[in-house]
């Protein structure tokens, strides 16, 4: 072995990532199965046995998304990937986008539609709060947009927001709906026929129990007639779905190269899905959070969003007076090994941002956070 070998070796030893218990909003704990898979053996992306797996994770997304009728595909790229495939491919330059925001999400969203030269207006809400039926209704009356966008599980707020009445006044005013379920897919039901959801992206680190690295799309049979119809292509190539349709399920001429692993990964995540039962999936993560929300309560906490607006596999919980929650964050990391997330933008400093999904979604699982989580919070003087 040569000097600058050796020293190479001395200065990068191998990989021993910490032990993590990650009760975060995602990344989620990846199920061993998934790791399994992660270590086969690549093929090309153009290799039958590729276009094969592709075909399997479509089919595996369908009941995860409740769809029967709609195409699913999946971008490479992460769930941001995803959102800006929705907006470059519905939104185009001049069209009215309306949406509703009440979270870092709808924002993240907004700066892409702006930077694609969208008209967007904006229905602004406090983070956390969630639209009513006659607010949606008038909203989108009024503004009579081309595509409405709104966020159907928001990671920043913990809120959940019900898309049934958005979707129906949108397509009454004749515009597509773009619902953003990057935190619900996998944990909670998105119900993406009945919803009458057009566009809906997500990612594949959280309610899915994968890696993250990929972003699941479902399209209606109404947007998929948009797509087919646009003479114009969309400013992004590489997002352009067109082109990422045609080679993952139609003609698969090269349009890029996949991440081959990443797909085992997620064919075996939705094969852990569909080996449990998606309805039972969605069940275990409502009990966990009902027993979660139990224990908080238990120790004179309080959730920041009402009980029927909670995301099950995501819950904000309001930091108590006098608690530096950095503190508590960072005695959970370096104790336990637990990880869980601050509150940013307006909620930086009040709410603990905890996720409890995929194989943390236990009952003992649950347990073991609250144990630790009361003792951090003891240890930051919370009397309890």
């Amino acid at each position: 072995m040569s000097t600058i070998e050796q020293t190479a070796a001395l200065a990068y030893p191998a990989l021993q990532p910490p032990r993590r218990y990650l009760f975060g909003p995602g990344p989620s704990m990846v199920h061993p199965r998934v790791y399994e898979a992660l270590a086969k053996p690549i093929v090309g992306h153009l290799d039958p046995y590729f276009i094969q797996v592709m075909g399997d994770v479509q089919q595996l997304l369908k009941p995860a998304f409740g769809t029967i009728g709609g195409a699913t595909l999946v971008i490479s790229g992460t769930g941001s990937a995803g959102m800006e495939a929705a907006v470059a491919n519905f939104v185009d330059a001049g069209a009215k986008l309306a949406v509703f925001a009440n979270g870092y999400f709808s924002d993240r969203l907004t700066e892409m539609a702006k930077r694609n030269g969208a008209n967007v207006v904006r229905f602004e809400k406090n983070w956390g709060e969630i639209y009513t039926d006659d607010e949606a209704r008038d909203f989108i009356g009024r503004e009579k947009p081309k595509v409405v966008a709104y966020v159907h599980a928001e990671t920043s707020t913990g809120a959940l927001q019900s898309g049934r009445v958005i979707c129906a006044a949108a397509h009454e005013a004749g515009a597509l709906v773009i619902g953003d379920c990057v935190t619900s897919l996998g944990g909670v039901p998105v119900a993406f026929d009945q919803t009458g959801i057009d566009v809906a992206y997500s990612c594949t680190q959280k309610g899915l129990s994968c890696p993250p690295g990929l972003s699941p799309m479902a399209i209606s049979q109404r947007a998929m007639e948009f797509l087919r119809a646009c003479t114009t292509a969309p400013r992004s190539w590489y997002l352009d779905l067109k082109l990422i349709h045609d080679y993952s399920t139609v003609s698969h001429r090269y349009h890029h190269t996949a991440p081959i692993s990443m797909f085992y990964a997620l064919r075996e995540a939705l094969t852990v899905i569909a080996d449990e039962g998606i309805e039972n999936r969605w069940e275990r993560h409502r009990l966990c959070n009902r027993a979660f929300v139990k224990g908080i309560e238990a120790m004179g906490l309080k959730m920041h969003v009402p009980e029927q607006h909670r995301i099950a596999t995501l819950n904000t919980v309001c930091v108590p007076e006098r608690v530096d929650e950095a503190k508590v964050r960072r005695r959970l990391l370096d104790g336990p090994g637990i990880e869980i997330a601050g509150g940013f933008g307006p909620l930086a400093g009040k709410v603990f941002r905890i996720g409890v999904m995929g194989p943390l979604a236990t009952e003992d699982n649950v347990q073991f956070f609250l144990k630790e989580f009361k003792r951090a919070l003891s240890a930051e003087g919370y009397l309890i």
